[in-house]
């Protein structure tokens, strides 16, 4: 099941919004993969990508957050570091065992889910923050 992006994911930051949107699309793409047999070989260049890209990601957020003073920083800064561990841990079991089904499964249930999930719950607070304290 491909995720779709929607209203509820905008944050009002066009470059967050693009970030995102690259997230969504990085993980459809092995979805797609996957679909078509293919998903294992996609797993490496998906879980790379991810690696490298949310830490880029994240490093923008957390700029803006801090000229801001956005209040909740240091947490939001750990559910970051929390993912991009998660990542990590992903990308160690690659390496050691190879590609697998359960990997893929682990991309869509704790990646996939997580980035849905931080974008309507966390990423939009900072959006209202930053708009609130903007004028």
């Amino acid at each position: 099941m491909a995720y779709k992006w929607t209203d509820d994911l905008l944050t009002g930051s066009t470059q967050i919004d693009n970030e995102h949107k690259e997230l969504i699309k990085a993980i459809n793409d092995l979805l797609e993969a996957c679909s078509k047999g293919k998903g294992r070989a996609e797993l490496e260049k998906t879980v790379k990508f991810l690696s490298s890209y949310t830490k880029t990601h994240f490093a923008h957020e957390e700029v803006l957050q801090i000229k801001s003073k956005y209040p909740d920083y240091n947490n939001h800064k750990k559910y970051h570091q929390h993912f991009i561990d998660t990542v990590e841990n992903i990308n160690k079991k690659l390496l050691e065992n190879g590609p697998s089904i359960v990997l893929v499964g682990e991309i869509n249930s704790k990646v996939a889910n997580w980035i849905i999930n931080h974008i309507k719950k966390e990423d939009v607070k900072v959006a209202e923050h930053i708009r609130n304290n903007s004028k």
